[in-house]
């Protein structure tokens, strides 16, 4: 018999013969301890399960208990238990589709007669744990897709026939555990007594692979730890974000509404969201001014041609909104703002000189989004983009990326975010340029990166057609990432629209353009903002920062004298004159996030000073009118960092 020669990563080595499991190589090379914690194994950036047969020499990467890999296969397998026990539950009349690990949990669609409610997942839970006891193996075997197609037949398992047939390959590979059997790539776990703590949590609507013209399925949703220590606190973590859900608190904050009657995924922005957003439009303009840029407004809507031209109608038409006849021409409403600054470049003519031309806009355009994809402010239909672009020579290239940084950074930083993954995106499949294009704006971006000190990740094949980009993704209070900021160099438009500029050897030049967005969206930013400071927010950007209350009626004129002077020093108040118990008026205003309440009396009237109660429920010293609107004003420019 053939010996295949072993070596995993520590360097141990072992020779076993040919059609060795990885499991069995293993019991060779690690401890007990160790396969205790090895959930798969990965040979040459394939990952594979303990029961795979070992038919060459390799070098055996182990993916323990800890990894994000060992998670996804946790959950995985865990998913294919779920299916198992909804079977056993429902009958075989129950329909499987397809159930991935996902990020912090899984799911599983299920074709059923019966709708599932929260109420019924203590059952499945339960008969999933009997599963999990019994300690049944994931066996793994490999069949001709012909055999595969035929053994779900048998049983109506019309969705997997379907994967199947659509795979287009020789064979397929599936997976059991007791009586289920499931069609699947793996890997899985050794067996399911490796699943120590998980929790079903939602049920939901799920049309079949994703297409609104198939059948309707239910999906329902779980996650799996390899510990109850860790499950708790992912359960606990969820609780938290529950509270924190922009929805809820925009609603309670009066910030904004959303109404059917309108349209779905359009906000409709109260006077206090209204004011937050004024605040970080503000804040937005005065910094991109202080770095040079100069500022737009464009239309909402353009031409159909321009997006012939631009390239959307042909890359992004699924995502754009029908057009509209005016005067027998067809317009559409604007994805994007890009080809609206390309015009403003182009109604002159450019010299070398003028370079770098920085110009922004806070830009509102439409994209149709599923319905199912809208959520609150993170998904919507019509969005303002913080949107920048700017044109530059490629020995300029370099620099302006790492000002764009700068400004990202900084901007972020004085949001609160301090905490963000950085990732570096390069040349898709797909893709527009010359490879000295590519390759000059890739070094760039890298270099940039590198020269501020700053860590990431290649993205391989993940930029746009057009170009490589940076993306940045923030890290909220409770550690969840948002992708927000991105920043993309194009070779396509300015050839597209025959952009130029004149060098100094008198000769006509493309320039490079690059789009940057650093909060993304306001509606994003705003709901992520929300959730992060948990609608406390900071004094700064506070829609209202502070709220008079009087005691009784004798304190109104005095309580009116005061709103009146501080709305003219430029504090945002607001005054609560009501005929109402002021424990009552306080409570009020603190479920409301008020940072400060100004309590007013007749000792306060006599003495011309408000008594100040922060929103924790603390007091401080009494002080006067004008010592409070300093130390409000004091106060935002130090969280300006000003």
């Amino acid at each position: 018999m053939t010996n295949i020669t072993l070596t995993i990563d520590n360097g141990e080595t072992t020779v076993m013969p040919k059609g060795t499991t990885v499991g069995e190589a293993l019991s060779e090379l690690l401890s007990n301890k160790q396969r205790k914690r090895t959930v798969a194994i990965s040979i040459d950036g394939k990952i594979v399960d303990l029961g795979f047969p070992l038919t060459c020499d390799s070098s055996l990467s182990l993916i323990q208990i800890g990894s994000e890999e060992s998670l996804e296969i946790l959950r995985h397998s865990t998913a294919h238990v779920m299916a198992h026990a909804v079977q056993e539950l429902y009958g075989s009349d129950v329909k499987v589709a397809i159930g991935p690990s996902i990020d912090n949990g899984f799911y599983y669609d299920f074709d059923c007669g019966e709708n599932f409610k929260p109420e019924d997942f203590e059952k499945i839970e339960a008969k999933m744990t009997e599963i999990i006891r019994k300690a049944l193996p994931f066996i793994r075997t490999e069949l001709s897709s012909a055999e595969a197609v035929s053994y779900f037949a048998k049983s109506d398992e019309k969705y997997k026939v379907e994967l199947i047939e659509d795979l287009n390959t020789e064979s397929v590979s599936l997976y059991q555990i007791g009586e289920f059997t499931d069609l699947c790539r793996g890997p899985h776990l050794p067996n399911t007594s490796w699943i120590k703590a998980f929790k079903l949590q939602r049920v939901a609507g799920a049309y079949w692979r994703g297409n609104e013209k198939n059948e309707m399925l239910q999906r329902i949703y779980g996650t799996a730890f390899f510990d109850n220590k860790a499950l708790k606190k992912h359960l606990n973590a969820l609780e938290e974000a529950k509270k924190r859900d922009h929805r809820k608190l925009g609603k309670e904050l009066q910030l904004f509404t959303m109404q059917d009657e309108i349209g779905p995924g359009l906000v409709l922005w109260q006077p206090k969201g209204a004011l937050l957003r004024k605040l970080i439009e503000d804040y937005w303009k005065d910094a991109h001014y202080r770095n040079d840029y100069e500022l737009l407004y464009t239309p909402h809507i353009a031409r159909q041609d321009l997006w012939k031209t631009s390239g959307h109608l042909d890359f992004y038409a699924e995502n754009m909104y029908s057009g509209m006849d005016i005067d027998g021409v067809q317009y559409q409403l604007k994805p994007m703002n890009c080809p609206f600054h390309i015009g403003v470049y182009n109604s002159n003519k450019r010299s070398y000189r003028e370079f770098p031309i920085r110009w922004c806009e806070l830009g509102t355009v439409y994209r149709y989004e599923r319905a199912g994809a809208l959520h609150g402010l993170l998904r919507v239909r019509g969005f303002t983009q913080d949107d920048a672009h700017i044109f530059c020579m490629p020995e300029q290239l370099e620099d302006e990326i790492f000002n764009i940084l700068d400004l990202n950074l900084e901007i972020l930083k004085t949001f609160g975010f301090d905490q963000y993954d950085i990732y570096l995106s390069t040349r898709p499949e797909k893709s527009v340029g010359t490879d000295d294009n590519w390759e000059q704006a890739t070094e760039a971006l890298k270099l940039a990166l590198e020269k501020k000190g700053l860590s990431y990740e290649i993205d391989p094949g993940e930029g746009v057609f057009y170009g490589p980009k940076i993306d940045i993704k923030i890290k909220d209070q409770l550690a969840r990432s948002w992708q927000c900021s991105t920043i993309q160099v194009d070779f396509n438009l300015p050839e597209r629209f025959k952009m130029t500029y004149t060098g100094n050897d008198n000769q006509e030049h493309q320039p490079i353009m690059i789009h940057r967005a650093l909060m993304g969206s306001l509606e994003r930013f705003i709901g992520v903002l929300i959730e992060h400071y948990a609608g406390v927010f900071p004094l700064w950007f506070a829609p209202i920062q502070a709220r008079i209350l009087n005691i009784t009626d004798a304190q109104a004129e005095y309580c009116e004298d005061v709103y009146s002077k501080m709305r003219k020093a430029g504090i945002r108040i607001e005054k609560d004159l009501r005929n109402e118990k002021l424990n009552y008026k306080i409570r009020e205003a603190q479920m409301e996030k008020v940072p400060y309440m100004l309590i007013i009396g007749d000792k306060e009237k006599e003495n011309s000073t408000v008594t100040v109660r922060l929103r924790n429920g603390k007091n401080i010293a009494d002080m006067t009118i004008d010592d409070f609107i300093t130390k409000v004003t004091d106060e935002c420019l130090d969280g300006r960092g000003i």
